[in-house]
């Protein structure tokens, strides 16, 4: 089967007016596949530009990687004229998402019900803390209060230790990945209706959702039948093991693979031992049985062992440090990494998706400076080079001058 020569959302138009991670996120996943998006932001522009903003060129780290692909429009949408030129780009676009509060999305009139009045064919794509309909409903809410409230703090704490967020904002990623899933599956839906939808996207009822998965344990059925939690991922025996010169992960899992291990540390028996014989047995003593394999770890080195977890097919990889990644023979091999130029910055060196859509990647473009095509997006609304000089002019809109 040859691949199609488009990628998926080409022809699709985004307006996305968020800043931080999540919304953009997701945005710039829409990007990736295809998508024109086109990032409305105010004269100060997004906050993150300046995060590990070392140089004072208003692209960092953060920013680049989460917003390459896009094109900056910068408005002032207190201002009358703003919010009409936003409305204007509004009436042509497939998809308006944002992570605004709802008290200020109602304030400036950007809710869904306002937006499908001037385009009855958007999706519009709304996140935010809490859903609609509960008591925390307007309030605000960031990655770490979403952690916590969510249950993420409290699983990563270990026999009696102080509850921990993960130390990634991982919860604005995750819930980024559910919108993008969502908007996708409605650009789909509208093929066959051509009417738009409104999509809300809350981190707590998301992120209560993606915990739920493994943990809700004996909480599934009503009246509980057993505590909550995962045995095997709250052993405080799993983690990275140490070997005789260094660490390495192992995910001993399935039977087949559990023997094979035991064939290896010249124990047999171990996989008749009614201890470990079946996964159930196994889960109910994890402890014991990730004990004896911390303790068969040190006895050989790092590359000893992947060479004989390679042999009998028992998962297993490397512990890499965020700067290991950068020359992992794998993601070398798989040209994960690519360069570009990246105006106000230099050469830069970025992450490509790692999902295939059955089509040549699409074109690497850089992260845009603050209003660098506000005239070019402006001017395609209608309003003449004239009407748009006058909105910089008057600081309702920046823009970049002209190359």
């Amino acid at each position: 089967m040859k691949p199609t020569a488009q990628a998926p959302l080409a022809g699709v138009t985004v307006i996305e007016l968020s800043t931080v991670f999540m919304a953009p996120y997701c945005a710039q996943l829409l990007a990736e596949w295809g998508a024109d998006v086109i990032k409305v932001e105010s004269p100060d522009g997004d906050t993150v530009r300046s995060i590990n903003d070392h140089q004072g060129s208003g692209l960092g780290p953060v920013f680049v990687t989460a917003n390459r692909g896009k094109r900056s429009v910068a408005l002032d949408l207190k201002d009358p004229r703003g919010m009409a030129a936003l409305r204007s780009l509004v009436a042509d676009a497939d998809v308006f998402l944002h992570n605004i509060r709802p008290p200020a999305a109602r304030r400036l009139g950007i809710t869904g019900e306002e937006l499908l009045e001037i385009n009855p064919r958007l999706i519009h794509c709304g996140f935010r803390g809490f859903g609609a309909g509960g008591p925390y409903a307007d309030q605000p809410a960031y990655d770490d209060v979403i952690q916590a409230a969510s249950g993420v703090a409290a699983a990563q704490a270990v026999d009696g230790s102080e509850p921990a967020y993960w130390r990634s904002a991982a919860a604005d990623k995750i819930m980024g990945l559910y919108g993008a899933a969502a908007i996708s599956a409605a650009l789909a839906g509208r093929g066959s209706t051509d009417l738009g939808r409104i999509i809300e996207v809350p981190m707590f009822e998301g992120m209560a959702s993606f915990m739920l998965l493994d943990r809700q344990g004996g909480w599934v059925q009503n009246p509980p039948t057993g505590p909550t939690g995962y045995a095997r991922t709250d052993s405080e025996h799993r983690k990275p093991y140490r070997t005789s010169d260094g660490h390495l992960s192992v995910m001993v899992y399935a039977d087949k693979q559990w023997l094979a291990f035991f064939d290896l540390i010249g124990k047999p028996e171990l996989g008749s031992d009614p201890r470990f014989a079946t996964i159930g047995a196994r889960t109910r003593n994890i402890d014991e049985l990730y004990s004896i394999l911390a303790d068969e770890m040190l006895r050989h080195t790092t590359q000893e062992w992947m060479a004989l977890f390679r042999a009998a097919d028992i998962p297993h990889g490397p512990v890499n440090s965020i700067e290991d990644l950068f020359e992992d023979e794998h993601l070398v091999a798989t040209e994960f990494f690519h360069t570009l130029d990246q105006p106000g910055l230099g050469e830069v060196r970025l992450a490509r998706s790692p999902i295939s859509m059955g089509v040549p990647p699409h074109p690497a473009r850089p992260a845009p400076r603050l209003g660098e095509h506000t005239e070019q997006v402006l001017e395609g609304t209608g309003l003449g080079p004239d009407d748009v000089a006058k909105l910089v002019a008057d600081g309702v809109a920046v823009a970049l001058p002209r190359d």
